[in-house]
């Protein structure tokens, strides 16, 4: 199973939503299962750093996933440009356990990305990986299900998070 991940943050109550869409292929249009966590007293945004802050977020969704996790694809940056990203910080903390993919909406200056266009869209999507080749890392991406920029499972994902609770309780996994 794949699981895509993502966190929303309210600055006013010091809290986080992340969510995970866990699915079984590339080309899913719907989940198996959506999970959400909260998470209190998120560390503020400190440059250069963000993975202090969305690494506690994103464990904490991981650990609701009851399905056998294959990779990981996450709202963002594996590598960085001479560091490690919030991806390389999870494959870490995960101990390699399975590949991470990266998927950001916005260039970060001298990231070693794979650009990739999906749909008509004449921006592209900036994709990293750790233990996965990064042509592979895009390929997938890129056949993932919908016909826009941001695929239909990434951009429900996204929403579940700013929601803070799964979208359709009828594949939704307890939060």
């Amino acid at each position: 199973m794949i699981a895509a991940l993502d966190v929303q943050y309210d600055e006013t109550t010091s809290r986080a939503v992340a969510a995970a869409v866990v699915f079984s292929n590339w080309d899913d249009a719907t989940p198996a299962a959506e999970y959400t966590a909260v998470v209190d007293r998120i560390q503020p945004y400190t440059p250069g750093e963000f993975f202090r802050r969305e690494l506690p977020c994103l464990l904490a969704v991981l650990n609701r996933i009851a399905e056998p996790i294959t990779t990981l694809v996450i709202d963002g940056y594996v590598q960085l440009a001479a560091k490690p990203g919030l991806g390389q910080h999870l494959y870490d903390h995960l101990s390699g356990r399975f590949p991470i993919i990266g998927v950001a909406k916005t260039p970060f200056h001298n990231a070693p990305t794979t650009e990739l266009f999906r749909g008509s869209s004449k921006l592209p999507l900036y994709v990293t990986s750790v233990g996965m080749d990064p042509t592979t890392a895009a390929s997938h991406i890129r056949h993932m299900h919908g016909p826009h920029r941001i695929s239909t499972l990434l951009k429900r994902v996204d929403r579940i998070a700013r929601n803070g609770r799964t979208a359709d309780p009828s594949t939704s996994s307890p939060s």
